[in-house]
């Protein structure tokens, strides 16, 4: 028999505990391996202890978690490699890529300098050019051009970040990757290249992939194998086809019928995969806008200048202008749900922070509750906001770490004087219990940093609906969520919207979801809205070759 790549033996992992907490097991006797060129997905609910066995791998837990059992690469123990071994393992031999792209990246670095320094650090042979010419080559493979090689990572959209992440972790051709959520914040069109392109290498390096996800059709088109995680311990593996086809597990047939309740579809015809009849939760009819509307956003901008460098400055003059929102005409009405949905990097999330005058617009107005915003002063502004709220797609961008979950969602409501700390921290307690974080107590106590990336989430939604706002925008709100959970916060947010008369832009990649939650969808491209209308006539019937393009492209979890 063929010695594995990679294997992992009667893995134990715990974390360092309080002591005052029991200890406790987040990988529990897990065991399996990987062969050259295998793809094997991992998948489970946030929290079962998916992206810890990933940092096990790369040796990136806390200095005091307790290891037992083996992790084997070629045969030699990876928990045995000396620091410089380790260092040397990491990016030639293995790569991680990050759930959160912010973790793989330096905010005072531009793009090009992560890759040379990438480059020069494993491969100081190679001459600048060499390096530069190699790097800008790699990074065309996740469709970043050559043009953003001078920009931040905060000048980037978070599916563009997480795009420049993956091209690190292919940079130096590792053996092994291990894919923590890497399509996360990335669109279907986006998500399709990139995973062939890993499936490529899988096929033409030899390359072994461990994709850690919570997407199970996207598991099912591009993995050999399945394992199934709950609560730390290895449930269910077998081959992708049998197992989605006859699960054993309760546990994974509970993800599954989650999923397929997602990705619900109608009988269509053979030649047409594409839903007939609007996806919305039972007893949910689809609205047709009347009366006024609640937002009105009127030939919005939102320009930026790329600054030349001095080589450029000489050669092409002045810089060039990237026009993320150009142009843009919407309409909210109360009580729907509109999608907007685009591939990573057309000017949804600007488009967003926009509206909320998080960042002023170049041009346009921006029309809420009848007051126009893009004139209010910063004072009066802030008292809008109280009405209108945001989950953004990184939790990160919300979540102070040096204060505790109780701490963070409590605030707005001391900023706003709408609560005193007593009550503030009761309905906080509530709010807990509302988006599934329980026991409440435990939760209020702890910090973002303690939590797993799905959980963060859930924290951002409960700390955005804490005041009770009337327009709330999701960027991406259950991205990090697997199928169970994503279906219990998706029925969350639908009861406080009819419970407290919300109105929602839901931004989001995963076509699916919008089908299934949304009344009307807005397909933006380029910075501009390309197609807009029912979500029904959208799906059956759609007018624009971007929009069939993105439909086309939308991995499908066909039923058994």
């Amino acid at each position: 028999m063929t010695e594995s790549l990679f294997s992992v033996e009667n893995l134990r992992i715990a974390y360092p505990q309080r002591s005052n907490e029991e200890a406790s097991w987040a990988v529990d006797d897990m065991s399996f391996s990987l062969q050259p060129g295998e793809r094997m997905g991992l998948v489970g609910e946030s929290g079962c202890g998916k992206s810890t066995l990933g940092r096990a791998v790369m040796r990136l837990l806390p200095g005091n978690s307790r290891i037992e059992g083996k992790i084997n690469f070629q045969g030699k123990s990876v928990l045995d490699l000396t620091p410089n071994e380790m260092r040397k393992f990491r990016g030639e031999v293995a790569a991680l890529v990050f759930q959160d792209p912010m973790t793989r990246l330096d905010p005072l670095m531009t793009i090009g300098n992560h890759c040379l320094e990438t480059l020069k650090a494993h491969a100081p042979e190679l001459s600048k050019k060499d390096a530069k010419d190699k790097a800008i080559a790699t990074l065309a493979k996740v469709n970043i051009p050559a043009n953003r090689w001078n920009q931040y990572p905060h000048e980037f959209s978070g599916g563009m970040r997480q795009r420049v992440a993956i091209a690190l972790a292919l940079m130096l051709n590792p053996k092994l990757i291990i894919a923590d959520e890497p399509t996360t914040s990335l669109d279907v069109t986006v998500s399709a290249q990139i995973l062939q392109e890993l499936t490529r290498l899988c096929s033409d390096e030899n390359m072994a992939l461990l994709l850690i996800s919570h997407d199970l059709a996207m598991v099912a088109e591009y993995c050999d194998r399945i394992g199934v995680m709950y609560f730390g311990k290895m449930v269910e593996t077998g081959s992708t086809d049998t197992v989605f086809r006859h699960p054993q597990h309760e546990y994974t047939q509970s993800l599954l019928k989650a999923a397929l309740h997602i990705q619900s579809i109608d009988d269509v015809g053979a030649n047409d995969c594409l839903p007939s009849s609007s996806g919305q939760l039972e007893g949910q009819q689809p609205l047709t806008p009347t009366g006024n509307a609640i937002l009105r956003v009127k030939e919005l901008q939102q320009h930026y200048a790329i600054e030349p460098n001095f080589i450029e400055r000489l050669f092409k003059g002045e810089g060039q202008t990237i026009k993320a929102v150009d142009g843009i005409n919407l309409e909210l009405y109360q009580g729907e749900i509109l999608g907007l949905v685009g591939e990573s990097g057309c000017g949804k999330s600007t488009l967003s922070r926009t509206i909320l005058q998080l960042i002023p617009p170049t041009g346009g107005k921006v029309e809420f509750l009848g007051t126009e915003l893009t004139n209010l002063s910063r004072q009066d502004m802030r008292q809008q906001r109280r009405q209108m709220q945001m989950v953004f797609q990184d939790p990160h961008a919300c979540l102070n770490p040096a204060m505790s979950v109780g701490q963070n969602i409590g605030d707005p409501l001391l900023i706003h004087e709408i609560a005193t700390p007593e009550e503030a921290k009761q309905q906080v307690l509530a709010m807990l219990e509302r988006v599934g974080l329980v026991p409440a107590e435990t939760y209020y106590q702890r910090y973002a940093s303690e939590l797993s990336g799905g959980q963060q989430q859930r924290v951002a939604i409960a700390r955005a609906l804490i005041t009770r706002p009337k327009l709330l925008i999701c960027d991406e709100p259950v991205s990090m969520l697997d199928a169970s959970v994503q279906s219990q916060v998706l029925d969350l947010m639908l009861e406080l919207k009819d419970e407290f008369e919300l109105t929602y832009l839901f931004i989001t990649h995963d076509l699916w979801l919008a089908r299934f939650l949304c009344d009307r969808i807005a397909v933006m491209n380029g910075g501009k809205i390309v197609e807009l209308g029912n979500t029904k006539e959208i799906f059956k019937n759609p007018q624009h070759e971007y929009t069939k393009k993105l439909l086309g492209a939308a991995p499908l979890l066909a039923r058994a």
